[in-house]
C-alpha cells in the first residue's frame, strides 16, 4: 500500500510529495506512456467519453468528487503544452471543447476547473498532453 505524505510550501498549501517526485522523475520520450496503453485498452479505465480524436476517463487518483482526464488519441509530439506547435491548434481546441461536453454530461453546471500540468515544476508526470477536468466541490484560489 502506498502512502502519500503532505508537505507544505511557504504558502502553507499541501502538496503531495509522491506527485512532485513522480513529476521530477518523469522524462519525455517516444516510448508508449500509460495513456497510450489506456488508449489501446492494454490498461483498463473507466471511459466517460470517446470519439475518433479524444478519450476521456476517470482519474485513478481523483482530486475531487469528479476528476476526469482528457487525452488526444494521437500524441503527435504533443507531450506537453509547452511543446505545442501551430499544427496542434485543432486538437488543443478539441480537448477543451470536449471538456465542456464532459462537464455537462457529469452535471457540473455550477462550475469546474481545467488543469494542464506542464513540465517538472508544473507537476507533469505523464508526457502525453492531458487535460484534468475537476469538479463536484468548491475550488479554492490560488491553486497549487
Amino acid at each position: 500500500m502506498s502512502h502519500r505524505v503532505a508537505i507544505f510550501s511557504s504558502h502553507f498549501s499541501p502538496v503531495m510529495a509522491s506527485e512532485k517526485e513522480a513529476a521530477h522523475a518523469a522524462t519525455p520520450s517516444d516510448s508508449p506512456t500509460i495513456f497510450d496503453k489506456i488508449i489501446s485498452k492494454e490498461i483498463p479505465s473507466t471511459v466517460v467519453y470517446e470519439d475518433d480524436k479524444v478519450l476521456a476517463f476517470r482519474d485513478m487518483k481523483p482530486q475531487g468528487p469528479i476528476h476526469i482526464l482528457l487525452i488526444p488519441k494521437v500524441r503527435d509530439g504533443l507531450t506537453g503544452l509547452s511543446k505545442a506547435e501551430e499544427r496542434h491548434i485543432d486538437i488543443l481546441g478539441r480537448l477543451l471543447y470536449t471538456a465542456k461536453l464532459v462537464a455537462k454530461q457529469e452535471g457540473l453546471e455550477e462550475g469546474f476547473r481545467i488543469v494542464i500540468n506542464d513540465g517538472p515544476q508544473g507537476c507533469q508526470s505523464v508526457y502525453h498532453i492531458h487535460v484534468h477536468l475537476i469538479g463536484g466541490r468548491q475550488m479554492n484560489w490560488p491553486p497549487g
